[in-house]
C-alpha cells in the first residue's frame, strides 16, 4: 500500500470555463439522464473521461441529497476536473432527479439495477468517439457500485473510491446496530434475524416498528441484492489502477474501511485527507459543525484531496 499525506502546499485548483451537455440514456427499466461535462477550448481533443456514481439514498448527479442538504459534491468535483483537462459524466441513478423509472414502487428496485446502470453508463462513454480514456469515480456507496461495475470486461481504466465502504452492508448494520447503547439486545437480536433471512433469500413480513426504516418489507429487495457484494472481496479483484481517498472527519464512513480497501488490494494508493469529512469539504471537529457543511455548497472541495485525485487520473489515463 502506498499512503500518501495530505499536501499543505498543493495548488488551488479553481473552475475554468468547461462546455456541458445533457445526455440520456435508456436502460431496461429506466430513463436515465446525466450531465457531460468537458474542457473548454480546442486544446483538449478526446480528453480523458470520467464516471462519477453518487452515494446512497436521494443524492442527484450535483452531489444534493434532500435529506442532509445541497452539499453539490459532484457538481464541484466536475467543475474542477474540466479545469484540468479532464471530462465528467454525472448522473442521476434510477428514480433519482430527472432518471425516472418503469416501475416506481420501491419494492421493484434492487443494487443489480445500479451496478447495470453504471455499466451501461461505461459502455457508453467507451463508445464516443470525441472522448479519450475513461476512468470512474465512486463516492460513499458509489465506490461498492463502481466496484462491482468493474467486474468483468470494462473499459475503464483507473478507479478512484472516495470515502467508500470497506465491509459489506449486511455488517455494516449488525455493527451499527450492536454498538448503539440505544438499542436492547433484543431489538438486536431481531435485526441479525431478519439479515439472516435476508442473506438466505427470504422476506420478512413482521418488523418491529423502531426497524421498519431499515427493514420495512418495500426495502428488503433492495436490501437482499446488496448484502452479496463485499467491497473487500471486489477491490481484490479490480485490474486497473485503485486509489483510494478518506477523510479522517467523515462521520460515515471510517478511517478503517479505508485500511479494510487497501489491505484487499496492496497495489491500490491509498491517499488519507485530514480534517475532511464525508462530502469532502474541511470540516470541524464537532459532529454538528461537520453536518452542518453538508448544506453549504459555496465550500470548495479540499485542495489537497483534489490535487491528490487529479493527479492520480492524469497518470492513469493517457
Amino acid at each position: 500500500m502506498r499512503t500518501l499525506l495530505a499536501l499543505t502546499a498543493a495548488l488551488t485548483l479553481t473552475p475554468a470555463l468547461a462546455a456541458s451537455r445533457e445526455v440520456t440514456l435508456e436502460v431496461p427499466g429506466a430513463h436515465l439522464a446525466a450531465t457531460l461535462q468537458t474542457p473548454d477550448g480546442p486544446q483538449h481533443v478526446r480528453p480523458p473521461v470520467v464516471l462519477i456514481i453518487a452515494g446512497s439514498g436521494p443524492t442527484d448527479r450535483n452531489g444534493d441529497n434532500p435529506l442532509s442538504g445541497p452539499a453539490g459534491t459532484y457538481r464541484k468535483l466536475a467543475a474542477n476536473l474540466a479545469a484540468r483537462g479532464i471530462a465528467s459524466l454525472r448522473y442521476d441513478k434510477r428514480g433519482i432527479g430527472a432518471s425516472t423509472l418503469a416501475d416506481p414502487r420501491e419494492e421493484a428496485l434492487s443494487f443489480d439495477d445500479f451496478v447495470s446502470d453504471a455499466r451501461a453508463w461505461l459502455a457508453w462513454l467507451g463508445q464516443q468517439p470525441d472522448l479519450g480514456p475513461v476512468g470512474v469515480i465512486g463516492h460513499s456507496e458509489g465506490g461498492l457500485i463502481a466496484l462491482a461495475a468493474l467486474q468483468g470486461d470494462s473499459p475503464a481504466r483507473a478507479l478512484v473510491l472516495l470515502a467508500a465502504p470497506g465491509e459489506d452492508i449486511g455488517t455494516t448494520i449488525r455493527r451499527q446496530l450492536a454498538q448503539n447503547p440505544a438499542n436492547p439486545p433484543e431489538l438486536v437480536r431481531e435485526g441479525n434475524a431478519i439479515l439472516d433471512a435476508l442473506g438466505r433469500g427470504e422476506t420478512v413480513a413482521n418488523v418491529s416498528p423502531v426497524l421498519a426504516p431499515l427493514f420495512r418489507p418495500s426495502v428488503q429487495p433492495y436490501l437482499r441484492s446488496s448484502l452479496k457484494y463485499d467491497p473487500a472481496k471486489l477491490i481484490a479483484t479490480v485490474n486497473v489502477p485503485t486509489q483510494i481517498v478518506q477523510g479522517d472527519r467523515d462521520l460515515q464512513v471510517r478511517l478503517e474501511d479505508a485500511r479494510l480497501l487497501a489491505a484487499a488490494q496492496p497495489a491500490a494508493r491509498t491517499f488519507l485527507a485530514p480534517g475532511v469529512n464525508h462530502v469532502l469539504v474541511p470540516a470541524p471537529l464537532d459532529p454538528a459543525g461537520n453536518l452542518a457543511t453538508y448544506a453549504n455548497a459555496g465550500l470548495p472541495i479540499e485542495r489537497g484531496l483534489l490535487t491528490a485525485v487529479v493527479e492520480f487520473l492524469k497518470a492513469n489515463l493517457h
